[in-house]
């Protein structure tokens, strides 16, 4: 169990280092602002004794002299700041760039980043990642799997301008390389890449959508294609839920059809005596389908580190499915006076030595209730 301290801790890289922490059962990172870092005696004791020191903030976009100059100004204030420690860091971690030293603005700063950091003679891994794409990925900053999923959220269609090949790692694989974890049943410290054209990635995503939108669940081959089809949710999450879904009777009776997938998984059902909550937890990788068949439940979900809380009413009297978005914790209580029957279906057999569920309660912190008419 590691102390660590994080610059750049509210970035995309950095949110998805504090979920991992979370799901680690490591203490919260100590969070160094861009205001910290500007007073290095204060950043300093900030610093001070924890084990590993992840240095994330920067800048990807922008005018290559403001993007060149944000990066140094950043690792320059970390510097004075480690100096300023009473106790030093046992260890710097530098989230740098593939494109370091490559002749560019932005890839020549990111080098020099690394000399300044290894200029401390603090020991330093100086790690360098390639494209990253993930859950909550900013559009048009991130990556291209970001801009494409946000688009196609939206109804659009992706534009390719220009094609070419690009390595795409998973945020969370990242993460864990950062941190230093060993490979778990959700994240990959050797940081597995996916290698694919960007047109390619545009067709993909198009296709993977185009057969979520009838409420379809895609063909999930490889870890890829759920993370991919995770970042593609986290971009449809709450707006386009519950989904609808289609209901048959006649005179023997009803039929819901709650899950079409197209790469088989697991369903299972429960019942829950009145009041009785489920849940409590989130997940890294896992897709996982809700659907009330009998009785009235409330599904609440809050992503992790945030405050608000999205909440859904449901009833088997008209049922909807709600799929749990990665990284959210979720649970479902119920609301109604009789036995509550509700099916599951989740991408994965459940593997109780490594079940990518990892325990919070939704209503951790108080919330701000964000209410979603079934």
């Amino acid at each position: 169990m590691l102390r660590l301290a994080v610059t750049g801790a509210d970035g995309f890289l950095g949110w998805h280092v504090r979920v991992l922490v979370r799901a680690l059962g490591w203490p919260e990172p100590v969070r160094v602002g861009r205001n910290e870092l500007a007073d290095p005696r204060h950043a300093g004791e900030l610093l001070s004794g924890v084990d590993r020191v992840l240095h994330l903030a920067g800048l990807n976009r922008g005018e290559p002299d403001d993007v060149a100059a944000g990066n140094l100004r950043a690792a320059a204030h970390l510097v004075a700041a480690l100096r300023a420690a009473d106790v030093a860091p046992a260890r710097v971690v530098f989230a740098n760039s593939v494109q370091a030293g490559n002749g560019t603005p932005y890839g020549d700063a990111k080098a020099a980043c690394a000399q300044l950091l290894a200029d401390t003679g603090l020991p330093l891994d100086d790690v360098r990642l390639p494209n990253l794409y993930g859950e909550h990925g900013r559009p048009r900053y991130n990556s291209a799997v970001a801009t494409f999923c946000r688009v196609l959220a939206d109804g659009g269609q992706p534009e390719v301008h220009a094609d070419r090949e690009l390595d795409l790692v998973h945020v969370t694989d990242a993460a864990a390389r950062l941190v230093g974890v060993p490979a778990g049943g959700s994240w990959d410290p050797g940081m597995p890449a996916l290698r694919v054209g960007v047109r390619e990635l545009a067709d993909r995503l198009s296709a993977t959508a185009a057969t979520y939108r009838t409420g379809e669940l895609p063909l999930l081959r490889d870890r890829h294609d759920v993370r991919l089809f995770n970042t593609y949710r986290s971009h449809c999450f709450p707006a386009h839920y519950p989904l609808p879904l289609h209901r048959r009777a006649d005179a023997r009776g009803e039929l819901v059809e709650t899950v079409r997938s197209h790469g088989g998984g697991q369903t299972f059902c429960s019942t829950s005596h009145p009041a009785i909550i489920r849940g409590e937890h989130f997940h890294l990788a896992k897709v996982e389908r809700f659907v009330v068949l009998r009785g009235s439940a409330e599904i609440s979900l809050r992503r992790v580190g945030h405050a608000d809380v999205v909440r859904f009413p449901v009833t088997g009297d008209a049922p909807v499915a709600v799929d749990m978005p990665t990284m959210w914790v979720h649970n479902l209580v119920n609301t109604g006076d009789r036995e509550l029957v509700t099916l599951f279906w989740t991408n994965e057999l459940f593997d109780p030595t490594s079940p990518d569920t990892w325990p919070e309660p939704v209503d951790a912190a108080v919330p701000t209730q964000v209410a979603v008419a079934a």
